[in-house]
């Protein structure tokens, strides 16, 4: 596992967080590993296909075209990349 150390943090930013630990029954510790995992990774991944779908139906795209979309759509295995 690894380890961070974080310099010059002004001291009413590590006062602050030592609060906000002490509200969620924290070390100050263990409240800057959640903030900075929440932070990084958040709760919900966003998948690339699923946003694309979204901003197809905003812009109007119904199924209907997005079933053409798949007929018309190239299923050809791809050819692995020769470096030679």
């Amino acid at each position: 596992m690894a380890t961070v150390t974080v310099r010059n943090l002004p001291d009413e930013v590590h006062r602050a967080l030592r609060v906000q630990a002490a509200t969620h029954g924290r070390s100050t510790e263990a409240e800057i590993r959640k903030i900075l995992a929440t932070t990084v990774r958040p709760p919900k991944r966003l998948r690339l296909g699923t946003a694309l779908a979204a901003l197809g139906r905003r812009v109007g795209l119904t199924d209907e075209d997005f079933t053409v979309l798949q007929q018309v759509r190239d299923k050809t295995p791809a050819e692995p990349v020769g470096f030679e």
